[in-house]
């Protein structure tokens, strides 16, 4: 088992396979992940990685996470968050994670908040059916009815379904699969949606359901601390709108296809 990585939600775009079908994904960017820490089994009772992505103001940052900061020789981060691994598992202190920790075609479960929509009904929480629209219900019709018995059981049991706060909720979707990486501008593409609003703090690890791929590198595909980061190759390649084999769509013969039609000129005397 691999640990995961921390990314921020960009938003949602689509790319093009190269049979011309369009793949709605969701562009997720890793800034500056990097190993804070290490949980052992000695000191700590578990084996687990501590990550950091973003940056975040010194002043910001209180004296004891200064000092943990200090410790790895990394800067101070944004967010943190722990994944469990194998002993054998462990990446050094101070490297950072690659988008390519991730092949392309492996499925991976994602998770984050979801947008919180506030106070709302039974009929928006829970999908209720609410009162009849019209003959015998006054001012009541989107109500969620009864929520007891009578004297037996004479109570409201717990964790029943109500009207409260909806949304803003850690959410887990699981098995998208990986469409694209781009390692010098660190960015993953995932095909389908991913919980919580644009800006949000993710959390990719490799899918429990299904199989690792064997091309998936092991720990980690990560930088030590001094390396070079990989170069930029360019803008991202143009979707391949056209399926193999096929030819480019006419437009027309020489200028005259190519040239737009120009419109009768109206007469001299308004309208006719």
């Amino acid at each position: 088992m691999r640990s995961g990585v921390i990314a921020q939600k960009v938003g949602m775009t689509r790319v093009f396979s190269d049979s011309g079908e369009h793949v709605p994904v969701t562009v997720l960017k890793i800034d500056n992940c990097q190993v804070v820490g290490h949980r052992t089994a000695e000191k700590n009772g578990y084996v687990a990685l501590q990550l950091g992505a973003g940056s975040r103001r010194v002043k910001n940052v209180s004296k004891a996470m200064r000092g943990v900061f200090a410790g790895a020789k990394v800067e101070p981060k944004m967010k943190l968050v722990e994944f469990r691994v194998p002993a054998d598992s462990l990446i050094p202190v101070g490297c950072e994670l690659l988008a390519d920790h991730f092949v392309v075609g492996q499925y991976v479960d994602v998770t984050g908040t979801s947008i919180g929509k506030g106070f709302a009904g039974g009929m928006k929480r829970w999908n209720f059916g609410g009162l009849r629209a019209s003959h015998g219900v006054s001012i009541s019709h989107r109500s969620i009815g009864s929520t007891g018995g009578r004297q037996d059981p004479g109570k409201t049991f717990k964790n029943k379904k109500m009207p409260g706060h909806m949304g803003h909720r850690t959410v887990t979707t699981l098995n998208l699969k990986v469409v694209r990486t781009d390692p010098a501008r660190g960015l993953i593409l995932v095909q389908g949606a991913v919980p919580g609003a644009d800006g949000g703090w993710i959390t990719v690890r490799d899918a429990v359901k299904r199989p690792l791929p064997k091309d998936a590198p092991k720990p980690g595909k990560f930088l030590n601390p001094g390396d070079a980061r990989p170069e930029s190759s360019g803008p991202l390649p143009p979707p391949a709108i056209l399926a193999k084999g096929a030819t480019a769509p006419k437009t027309g013969a020489g200028k005259e296809g190519a040239e737009k039609k120009k419109a009768p000129a109206r007469p001299a005397g308004g309208k006719k």
